[in-house]
Formats: structure tokens, sequence, C-alpha cells
């Protein structure tokens, strides 16, 4: 079989993959304390691969194979915090490609055995910052292909349409009592979800802003704030999957209306009010997220507004069963949740005050 047959049948079988897939869910939940505001959360973790991720893998096999850099012989290279390369396994098994992801060596157990399920390799590194030049390493010795969604994951992604997360997102609120949101909140990786979100925002001229949250121990707040994307800094994000040490080229600064910096123990509280409140476990990051749409909602009702606000649960808890959800692990790390649990239950529920001065940048007030 030459090249373009095999390229051609290797875009049908994600096509075919695609549309065998249904949409994910958007799941209402109520805040008691701010009847006028109604929140809704796009569910990713229904995805073949369990995250959000899975719609980026998708987007970056396509873009390569389109761009003529992924062949029959190809091994595929990945560096990754864990769930992308745990959906980029998934479509090189699809292919038949060898696959290897470039990791820190604390990615969550589930993850990397879920990596290996679809036949990835792991290759963990001590210094989660050497995972770009790992993976350019192992490209070259073993003439493969690095993916880098560092870089390519806001380009690769169609953002005005092909059922994208922002165009599924406005699609199932068209029927809500505010079915265009007043905020959509996000957390960035790579950045490549707020680029798509934001550019659909603005290209279907949407009454809608975007703020992303940022864990601690990240750059990207900071970068925004002060407009330099040359900021470095020497310490890794604890909530697995986003915040970054360096501004990624994918995180584009000029299409997000606000930023919001989040403490690590609010966001690890907040799964664990997720949990009581959904009857599920959530990823870290979609705690992170949740904090500022918190945030949000209670501005809104203080300025008298009604109007939905739209946010993203990334991806299971179940990933995280032996970090975030094991108390004996948060204690370890010196998290003590239980008293931040109830005061995000206090601000969800009675409109008390949050307990934490959330640093915010842009237009984030209402």
């Amino acid at each position: 079989m030459n090249d373009i047959q095999w390229i051609r049948q290797a875009v049908r079988r994600i096509e075919a993959d695609f549309n065998r897939s249904a949409d994910t869910h958007l799941i209402p939940l109520q805040l008691p304390a701010y009847p006028g505001v109604h929140l809704y959360l796009k569910d990713e973790s229904s995805h073949p691969t369990g995250s959000l991720k899975h719609r980026l893998a998708r987007s970056l096999f396509l873009y390569s194979l389109c761009n003529g850099w992924l062949h029959e012989k190809s091994t595929v290279i990945e560096s990754s915090s864990g769930s992308t390369a745990v959906s980029e396994a998934y479509f090189a098994r699809l292919l038949g490609l060898p696959f290897v992801a470039v990791m820190p060596a604390t990615t969550s157990p589930e993850k990397i055995a879920a990596i290996q399920f679809y036949g990835g390799r792991c290759h963990l590194v001590k210094d989660a910052q050497a995972v770009y030049s790992e993976s350019e390493r192992l490209a070259r010795e073993l003439g493969g292909h690095y993916m880098d969604q560092f870089t390519y994951a806001e380009r690769a992604t169609d953002w005005r349409s092909n059922n994208n997360i922002a165009e599924s997102m406005f699609s199932q609120m068209a029927r809500e009592q505010h079915p265009v949101p007043a905020w959509v909140v996000c957390t960035a990786g790579t950045g490549g979800t707020a680029a798509t979100i934001g550019r659909f925002i603005r290209y279907r001229c949407h009454d809608t802003r975007l703020c992303v949250a940022d864990p601690e121990n990240s750059v990207f707040f900071d970068a925004f704030a002060s407009r330099d994307p040359s900021l470095r800094i020497s310490t890794n994000s604890r909530i697995e999957g986003i915040g970054r040490p360096r501004v990624e080229k994918s995180f584009l600064p000029g299409i997000v209306d606000g930023m919001m910096k989040i403490p690590d123990v609010a966001s690890l509280a907040a799964i664990r009010y997720l949990e009581r409140v959904l009857g599920r476990r959530c990823g870290g990051s979609t705690g992170t997220g949740f904090i500022a749409t918190l945030a949000l909602a209670r501005r809104m009702h203080e300025a008298g507004e009604h109007g939905s606000i739209a946010t993203i649960l990334c991806d299971s808890g179940e990933r995280y069963g032996h970090s975030y959800f094991n108390d004996a692990w948060m204690a370890e790390q010196g998290f003590d949740v239980g008293p931040a649990v109830e005061a995000i239950a206090a601000c969800a529920e009675r409109g008390s005050p949050s307990p934490w001065q959330l640093p915010t940048a842009g237009q984030c007030s209402v």
C-alpha cells in the first residue's frame, strides 16, 4: 500500500470511529444560593478514552495525517501529563501505529495503566520540564513523529464548526432558559480548548465572555496579566493536566476575557464537593474550573444579573483514586480539604463569602 492510500484509509478509520460516538452530555447543576444563575457542566469524561483530550487527540491525528507527517511505519511520540497520551494511544492503536508517551514520573498510575491498555509505552522522566526535549530526542532516534500537542492544539481543531466542544455546548444550550451563557469557564494545559472556545464565541458573535482558571505553580495567569509570554517558573502544577511552567504556543491570551488564579486546596476541595452533589468523582482540573465558576456566579448574583455559565467536566476522578481521593496521600501532601469543602458548600448553597481571595486579571468582574 502506498502512502496516500494508507493515509486515506487512516482518515476513514478515524472518521468512522467518530461517527460511532455519541455527543457528550451537558449536566445542569443547581447553585441554591444564586437561583438566577444557571450552571452547566459539559461532561467530557464520557468520551471513549474518558476525557476532554479525546477531541484533541482525534484532531491532532487528522492534522498530522493530512499534513503528511504520519505514515504507515511511523512511531507516534507525545509529551503529556497523561490524559492526552491515553487518547493518542487509543488512536495509534486504531491505526496500528506504535505509541510512546513521555510523561512526568508523578503521572497517576491509573493513566499509565490506561496508556498501556491501548498498547502504548510510557517513558517517564523525573523532571517534568524535560518532557519536551525527551520527546524530540525519541522522535529523532526512532524515526518517529512528535505530535507536540503544546504547539499544535490551537490549530489542529476546527474552531468554526465540525462539532467542536464550543459548537456542541452552545447547541445543547439552545433550549435552556438562558441559551447564550454569560461566561464559559475552562482551564488551560495546552491552551487549545480556550482557543477553540474563544474563537467560536467571536466567530458566532455571541455575547459571552471566556474565563480561564489557572492553578498554583503555573505561569499562564501571570503571563496573561503582564502580557509577557517569556515568563518561566521552575515548579510544576500539582493539578494534573493543567498549568504549565512556560507559556505554551497554543495559549492565545488575545481570545481570553479574564483569568483567575485558584489555590490548589480549593481545586481539590471542589471535587470532593462535586462528588457530594453530582454523585460522581471528577478530576482536579474540573475542581479548578468550578471554583472560578462559583466566584462568577456570586458576582452575577450580587450585581442582580440573571444568566447562565458553562464549564467543563474534563475527566473522571476514577483516574485519581490513589491521590486526590486518597486521604492518606492528601495528608502527605499537606492538604486539609475538610474545612474547604464546607466553605464551598456554604458559598454555593447559602451565599457565604468565599474564604479565598482569588487573583483576577482582565474582565473577570461583572
